[in-house]
């Protein structure tokens, strides 16, 4: 198996807006090992939240390859990405993306369902997963009993419950207080230490700073990719 979790090959993305191109990627070339946790950052329009589309198969790249654990995603069905984003990827939002009427099991449980897994093994698992991002005493709470930060901690405990080859994480503080964020971004560090790979947007410096390593891009280009700079 390739020790690449990611590997993008100078991909770009156009985009058509009535008679305009839209460049947002240039050609972009960068990889990431199992393992890892990088930040992407960028100003509003650097193409950001178009990698991350690419990179969490929402999207597919106009040309180049991408390779999600030596898998080529580049030329797949819209069926057969949706499989691929349901085994190799877990999502977690800046919204958080909850069911309103549901409790905490059945939000988490729900990528299971999808993949056919049977009900007492789902709630078996969300429990697991619950516990593992200290909610176990939680799990049958609706969001609007928890806190901010337990929802998004609920969202982790979804994004987990395949697990994921690779964790991606848009803007996941960006509705969260300080400490709540800080609280978040210590789980993150755990599940990194644990050997996740953690692939995070971002245009916090201090939010990056938590990650190993930084990937900034301007103008659909990378402009540097290499050590996250730590903040005191």
């Amino acid at each position: 198996m390739s020790n690449h979790a990611i590997e993008i090959r100078d991909v770009t993305r156009t985009y058509k807006m009535g008679d305009v191109e839209v460049h947002a990627l240039r050609g972009v070339t960068f990889t990431i090992d199992h393992g890892e946790y990088v930040a992407i950052m960028g100003p509003s329009g650097s193409g950001k939240s178009t990698m991350m589309n690419v990179v969490g198969c929402l999207d597919r790249p106009s040309s180049g390859t991408y390779l999600l654990d030596g898998i080529d995603v580049s030329h797949l069905s819209d069926n057969e990405l949706a499989e691929i984003r349901l085994k190799k990827l877990g999502f977690i939002f800046q919204g958080f993306n909850l069911l309103a009427r549901t409790d905490a099991i059945k939000n988490v449980s729900l990528p299971l369902f999808y993949a056919g897994v049977p009900a007492r093994e789902r709630t078996d698992r969300a429990v697991a997963a619950l516990t593992a991002v200290g909610l176990g005493d939680r799990t049958h709470h609706k969001p609007n009993e928890l806190s901010g930060g337990q929802q998004q901690r609920v969202a982790i405990a979804r994004a987990l419950i395949n697990d994921p080859t690779v964790l991606l994480a848009d803007e996941p503080t960006g509705n969260l207080d300080t400490a709540t964020s800080a609280d978040v971004l210590g789980l993150f560090d755990t599940l990194h230490g644990e050997g996740r790979t953690i692939i995070m947007v971002t245009h916090d410096e201090d939010i990056a700073s938590h990650a190993a390593r930084v990937i900034r891009l301007r103008d659909g280009l990378v402009v540097s990719d290499g050590p996250a700079q730590k903040i005191a």
